[in-house]
């Protein structure tokens, strides 16, 4: 093999290992050099393992020699985002009164993926119970975009995107409950993939019904592959769907046919720099060309329901933190203390039951607008990735938004659950990386990964920001 082993994708790195070709112990220790020698600079991993990570290694080599199938993620070095468990692990939900908290037990997400053979390395990073849409902590300190040092790759699954995005790992989990894998992989150059509510099971008294498990990777098929490793129904987790009968991996050589497209750059409120706009346009155009797709002429109308977003999300942090307010609360970081306050004065059952009538009056109007298509394009964000340190831009286009500007493309699918994909589609003149958004109806995930893997081969994107390859 020509090329290093780190510049590959998980995918290929799998079959390497499975086949003999290459030893895991082999990938592991060129991924251990890779984060020796640019951790410090993006702070990706928070925490490291190796002890275990070459142990279990030697278990996947060992496994090869005795003529096994470690599995299809065999050898695959991977990072854990740290809101999520490894038993024995710190389990810090990146906050300083958790610090000292360790995991009972594996997550789900995490006990399948040791089984599909993955080599658990470390933990990535994330801003505090993945509460906003750059990477910064009391604990951890700033997370660094590789693509530009000065910016952030993005949240609440900002360490996995710097890592993958670097080359420092080739596979990292994530989650999203409101973009946190949209965001960073439009911020990084990654490909990210928000499935249907409940399609990978999550666990742990999780009151978010908009949050979702999943990963960020570098091509199409590495994130399929991790799917078909991960989804399917568990029984500690009451909302988790049942397996899909299909293999996500298998999809990506159909080509999806009599598609309908529609194309919005706001959804009815919203607000997206013309250069995004037009980067992400025209990549969905490039999609309907190769795949024959029928454009539908109609206007996209949402409410915005960034306040009802809110809303919903402030039981789950209040049961983060209510065993250490207010006693500890300038432990906590300033858009924790916000969103507490905000709960304490806003809370209350009018301003829930609008939020409700909101969602519903959305997941009504959805509905009307997926009886006409199939997919809806959009940009993923409406900027591309802002200051590291955390101050999003407050106006876009001339226009003054709300500090959840980054998200407002992202969560209305939390909301309402359907899948909604963000793939890589070009770089702004400073060179930074755009994301284009699909969306499609529940359970249609397979029609998003076929879509994406169109423009994956006809745009294909750098695999590793330019300054790390």
């Amino acid at each position: 093999m020509s090329e290093p082993i780190w510049t590959q994708d998980a995918t290929q790195i799998a079959d390497l290992v499975r086949s003999g070709d290459v030893s895991a112990k082999e990938v592991l220790e060129a991924h251990i050099e890779r984060i020796e020698q640019h951790n410090e600079t993006l702070n990706a991993l928070i925490y490291l393992n190796l002890d275990q990570a070459r142990a279990a290694a030697s278990a996947v080599d060992d496994r090869v020699a005795r003529g096994e199938d470690p599995g299809p993620l065999a050898g695959v070095p991977i990072g854990i985002k740290e809101l999520e468990r490894v038993e024995g692990w710190p389990d810090t939900h990146a906050s300083v009164p958790h610090k000292d908290q360790i995991a009972p037990r594996d997550a789900v997400e995490t006990a399948r993926l040791r089984d599909a053979g993955c080599v658990v390395v470390g933990l990535t990073s994330s801003p505090e119970f993945g509460s906003t849409a750059y990477t910064r902590t009391y604990l951890h300190g700033t997370t660094h975009n590789p693509w530009n040092l000065e910016r952030t790759p993005g949240g609440s699954s900002g360490g996995t995107a710097a890592a993958v995005a670097a080359g420092v790992l080739p596979l990292g989990t994530a989650s999203d409950g409101g973009g946190s894998i949209r965001i960073p992989a439009s911020f990084s150059g990654l490909f990210g993939a928000k499935g249907t509510f409940g399609r990978i099971p999550k666990e742990g008294a999780e009151t978010s019904y908009t949050s979702v498990h999943g990963c960020l990777t570098r091509s199409v098929r590495d994130s399929a592959r991790f799917w078909d490793c991960t989804v399917g129904h568990d029984e500690r987790d009451p909302f988790s769907l049942p397996h899909p009968g299909l293999r996500y991996e298998d999809m990506l050589a159909q080509a999806p046919n009599g598609v309908r497209a529609v194309w919005s750059e706001d959804l009815g409120y919203g607000v997206s720099d013309p250069e995004v706009a037009a980067a992400a346009r025209g990549a969905a155009e490039a999609v309907a060309d190769a795949t024959g797709m029928t454009w539908v002429e109609r206007n996209v109308e949402l409410k915005d329901m960034s306040v009802a977003w809110g809303l919903f999300n402030h039981p789950g942090t209040w049961l983060d933190v209510r065993d250490y307010w207010p006693d500890r609360s300038d432990e906590f970081t300033p858009p924790i203390r916000s969103a507490v306050r905000d709960a304490e004065h806003r809370f209350n059952l009018n301003d829930v039951a609008r939020a409700i009538e909101r969602r519903h009056e959305n997941n009504e109007r959805l509905a009307d607008l997926f009886s006409d298509v199939d997919v809806i394009f959009t940009p993923t964000t409406g900027t591309t990735a802002f200051s590291a340190e955390g101050k999003p831009p407050m106006t876009v286009n001339g226009r003054d938004l709300r500090n959840v500007m980054h998200s407002l493309f992202t969560f209305p699918f939390n909301i309402s659950g359907h899948p909604s994909f963000s793939v890589p589609c070009g770089l702004d003149t400073d060179g930074l990386p755009i994301g284009l958004q699909i969306t499609a109806r529940r359970h249609e995930d397979h029609v998003l990964f076929q879509l994406s893997a169109v423009l994956e081969q006809i745009r294909p994107w750098p695999k590793i920001a330019p300054d790390f390859g």
